[in-house]
């Protein structure tokens, strides 16, 4: 596309913020400054103000506009000649080049061409020329052009023989870094093909090229083959590097083989340091060789490298995976002795272990522990612990509850609260130990840290409190005011029913209800409809049309607020014509028969729509993405004299920015700004979350900077939104920052924003800061929650941190489980939805009548069949399978496990496995009884394999028999 064209399409796009001056007679901009005007485009960028919190993102969000990515005007023409062939007229011309040739400049002009030859030949010009030399990225976009982008297709030999007639040296070069991409690739087989072909060619491997021969054998966990390169290595002269020597020594002590590590070490005459023991001590805890590890620790120190917090936590951590608790504590005591302190990461993996072992004595004493070390307990650290204690469905002897709450006592004066799991928990396991005062101060206290307790917690806690006859306690004011004798007016009730419609609690709302009516208590027009209202945004239409029939024959009419919260009802029940029917009514319109039952006390006395009634229906219709009939809606409402406000303008320009219609949201702008209204977080938001989607970065940093000049401070929401769009464009450095700068400002990350930063990360294979920053959310005190959890679980198990991926989630059943899809659904809000869409829980959360914890087993079970652990495996499919919260586990995860047994020779675990299975009444495929019969026939066991063939036969052929008498009796 020419730059001229390129430039007026960019012009258009940025229309929807820069009306033309005719538009409007006003002086005021709709978002004055945001855009420059036409001639001033050139100059405004770098002029352009930012607060020195946002500095850092100038420069980047700048550099990756749409147009960022235009070729040089260089790369144009040299690619246009060069396309005509690479004759001596085409070289003359590349003359005038010479001196601007850069590694940027190659590849651009290399990815243009893209033919083949042509590349090679100007691969070679270039190395010619005097002051440029080639790059690892420039022999790598070769690579990949000669290869078709294909991974799996080799280089062509007339390629490689065309480049040694020119260069032996670039060929050498060429070939040897064509061998390492392969190994960085894990490609260890085309790999020695490659090495084949470089000595065909008469060439050496380079020692870079044997430490990425050795490294991609250690990986793929061929030692012997390793060992192999490194002899002819050595036979070359060369020595491997420290990282891969450590990597070498980590695979042997992984395999139990640390003697011929130390072996090597002192062959290679390398002098091992702190960091390349801890490497050492690594391999042999997951190899389960503590005692050679001690000996390492100890070898250490006698060539004074002294243990870091490092090497003590490789070997709590190995203890700790292994069930080494006794050890860990030996340990310990030896690390805080040398004056070196754990961490609160490794603190929360000593209290969860210990905890899990159920000696919790121990568990109480790592928090003297973290005190003396100057490392405060964690929100995280005492829901594990108190979660423990109570989470059992037995009651905790005295003692252990006694210790949980003298936890909680400590944890309270931390300014830590629990989660809502373990509040309701808590509460229940004092309830049933008769102390009722202290569950419902507990529970109020929560309340005063801020906790809201959700229908789970409260049907829990009244349930316990009610079979104590401690009902006064769970309805507070109210039964104080019954106690005291007052009868509670509609009011009273009218305020309890509304509230607890509003939390969700429609059930207890219904029950005051109830009450009313038995009492004589007639209830009003307001408490109608708040009930009406519940009802329809629990997508109950039944159950509210019943209730408003009811309010029709009691004579109540309804008003303007009844008929607005029928319109947001239906739009909240996804019933978005029915909605609109209601409107037209009011409006008049009586050919809306479907709506008759909702008007049959009109009486030609309609309720005129207000402006409430004219936001709730253009709110539903921009939700349901009918933005263009809730923009008609607006001219209708000045028609009928009803002013919209700024709600109705936000509704509109978030409706318009999220179906990309930009230049109907920038009309609606200016008419908002011509109004008199002022841009809020609101309508920056949606602003900022559209130009995200259409990755204009550069447009997103002048509507931060106008949000900055106008005094308007984002919030976590904006801030959240800019962290999660940074992240969906690989730019998670920014987007690091930027999380870093919002707390600098007193901005604090929530779980959304934690959860997006995490799901950054983990795209692009960065698990480690994945899971400090899960650390360090933790230790903010901000709550992880199921989201959370799920995200960091995949990326795990797709990094292959296994363990990691384990612990999660048995830390998760510890701190927080939603059981059902009431407390699920309130967890996803405040997620972006295409977020909740990317991670796959929109459609387990429309399959599911519980929240979706199964798939996270699956994926776990699934990664540890795929690594060869199945015993881990099989642990997992039994947790799922034995807890009756959980999910049954699915047909798919024991035919899956039943193969891998069968082929790992282990044919009796895998009949014990068909047995637990049936007893589960999960029906098995034919598959699951051919991979039984396969694993029979592998150790021997004709016998049983065909006695078992033989009653598949049977039973097929009796279910035959029984269709075909089936269908004659039907015939």
């Amino acid at each position: 596309m020419k730059k001229r064209e390129l430039n007026h399409l960019l012009s258009r796009s940025l229309h929807f913020l820069h009306p033309k001056q005719h538009c409007s007679n006003s002086s005021h901009h709709p978002l004055p400054g945001l855009l420059p005007s036409d001639d001033e485009t050139s100059s405004n960028d770098s002029s352009l103000q930012l607060s020195q919190h946002y500095a850092f993102l100038r420069n980047s969000l700048l550099n990756s506009s749409t147009h960022s990515g235009d070729s040089s005007n260089d790369a144009v023409s040299m690619s246009n000649a060069i396309r005509n062939g690479f004759g001596s007229e085409t070289q003359n011309f590349l003359r005038q080049f010479r001196g601007k040739l850069s590694e940027s400049l190659v590849v651009e002009v290399m990815n243009l061409v893209k033919h083949p030859e042509l590349c090679v030949e100007f691969f070679l010009w270039a190395s010619r020329q005097i002051g440029y030399t080639h790059t690892p990225v420039v022999y790598n976009t070769l690579i990949e052009l000669l290869c078709c982008n294909d991974v799996n297709e080799r280089v062509s030999d007339m390629f490689l023989m065309q480049i040694r007639d020119d260069d032996r040296v670039l060929l050498r070069k060429l070939l040897n870094f064509l061998i390492q991409k392969c190994c960085r690739n894990g490609m260890w087989n085309v790999a020695l093909e490659e090495l084949g072909r470089l000595k065909d060619f008469g060439f050496k491997a380079s020692p870079t090229t044997y430490n990425a021969l050795i490294q991609v054998f250690l990986r793929a966990d061929k030692l012997d083959t390793a060992y192999l390169v490194q002899k002819e290595m050595s036979n070359s002269g060369f020595f491997m590097d420290g990282y891969t020597l450590s990597c070498f020594a980590y695979s042997l002590c992984k395999a139990g083989r640390c003697g011929d590590a130390l072996s090597l070490i002192e062959k290679e005459e390398f002098v091992p340091d702190t960091v390349f023991y801890n490497r050492m001590l690594s391999g042999l805890c997951e190899a389960s060789r503590f005692e050679e590890a001690m000996q390492i620790l100890d070898r250490m120190r006698l060539n004074s490298c002294i243990p870091n917090v490092v090497t003590y936590r490789i070997l709590v951590s190995g203890c700790l995976r292994k069930g080494q608790l006794g050890r860990c504590k030996r340990i310990l005591s030896m690390m805080m002795t040398e004056g070196c302190y754990p961490n609160r990461e490794m603190f929360n993996s000593l209290v969860h272990a210990y905890c899990k072992s159920r000696d919790y004595s121990y568990a109480y004493k790592l928090f003297r522990k973290m005190d003396n070390c100057g490392c405060q307990p964690s929100y995280l650290l005492y829901n594990i612990f108190i979660g423990s204690i109570c989470s059992n469905e037995e009651l905790p002897d005295s003692d252990l509850l006694e210790l949980a709450e003298k936890a909680y006592s400590e944890m309270l004066d931390s300014g830590v609260v629990l989660n809502k799991v373990n509040v309701s928990n808590f509460a229940r396991c004092l309830c049933r130990a008769g102390k009722f005062d202290k569950a419902f101060k507990i529970i109020c206290e929560m309340m005063s840290k801020g906790f809201i307790p959700d229908d789970t917690t409260y049907s829990k806690v009244i349930g316990f409190l009610c079979d104590a006859s401690k009902v006064e306690k769970a309805f507070l004011l109210f039964e104080e005011m019954k106690k005291n004798g007052i009868v509670p007016s509609v009011y009273t009730y009218t305020i309890l029913i509304d509230s607890f419609c509003k939390a969700g609690l429609i059930q207890q709302a219904q029950k005051w209800f109830d009450e009313m009516l038995r009492d004589g208590c007639i209830p009003n027009v307001v408490t109608y409809t708040a009930l009406i209202h519940a009802y329809l945004k629990a997508r109950k239409v039944l159950d509210a049309n019943k209730l408003f029939q009811m309010m029709l024959v009691e004579g109540c009419k309804p008003n303007v607020v009844t008929y607005t919260a029928l319109i947001d009802g239906h739009c909240k029940a996804g019933q978005i014509d029915k909605a609109c029917q209601i409107y037209a009514r009011m409006q008049g319109d009586m050919e809306c028969s479907d709506m008759d039952m909702y008007f049959k006390l009109d009486n030609n006395d309609r309720e005129t729509p207000n402006i409430i009634t004219y936001g709730a229906l253009v709110d539903g219709l921009c939700k349901a993405n009918r933005v263009k009939e809730a923009r008609e809606l607006l001219d209708t409402m000045s028609i009928n004299g009803c002013e919209p406000n700024q709600i109705v303008y936000d509704a509109l320009i978030d409706g318009f920015c999220k179906t990309g219609e930009l230049e109907s949201a920038r009309e609606v702008f200016v008419k908002m700004s011509e109004r008199g209204y002022s841009p809020n977080l609101y309508t920056y938001s949606s602003l900022i979350n559209s130009l995200f989607k259409e990755k204009r970065l550069d447009l997103v940093l002048k509507v931060l900077s106008k949000m900055l000049e106008n005094s308007c401070t984002p919030n976590v929401v904006i801030y959240t939104e800019m962290i999660d769009g940074l992240c969906k464009v690989g730019k998670t450095d920014e987007a690091y920052k930027l999380m870093l700068k919002m707390e600098e400002v007193g901005c604090y990350p929530n779980v959304v924003t934690y959860t997006a930063m995490i799901d950054g990360l983990g795209k692009l294979g960065k698990i480690e800061q994945c899971l400090e920053l899960y650390t360090r959310m933790c230790s903010k005190g901000c709550a992880p929650n199921f989201i959370t959890y799920r995200v960091l679980i995949n990326h795990c198990c797709s990094a292959g941190v296994l363990d990691e991926a384990h612990r999660l989630l048995d830390e998760m059943t510890q701190t927080y489980w939603p059981r059902h899809l009431s407390s699920y659904r309130k967890i996803i809000e405040g997620f972006n939805r295409e977020f909740v869409i990317s991670i796959g829980l929109l459609d387990e959360l429309n399959e599911n009548e519980s929240a979706p914890v199964e798939s996270l087993y699956r994926i776990l079970v699934d990664s540890f069949i795929k690594a060869g652990r199945l015993e881990v495996a099989l642990s997992l499919l039994e947790e799922i399978s034995s807890s009756p919260s959980l999910a049954i586990a699915n047909k798919y995860l024991y035919t899956s496990l039943i193969e891998s047994l069968s082929l790992a020779n282990k044919v009796d675990k895998a009949f014990e496995l068909y047995a637990s299975m049936t007893n589960k009444s999960v029906v098995p495929e034919l598959s699951t009884f051919v991979y039984l019969i396969k694993g029979l026939t592998r150790v021997g066991r004709w016998q049983e394999a065909l006695q078992l063939s033989d009653s598949i036969c049977q039973m097929v052929c009796c279910t035959c028999s029984n269709f075909v008498k089936y269908k004659a009796t039907q015939g």
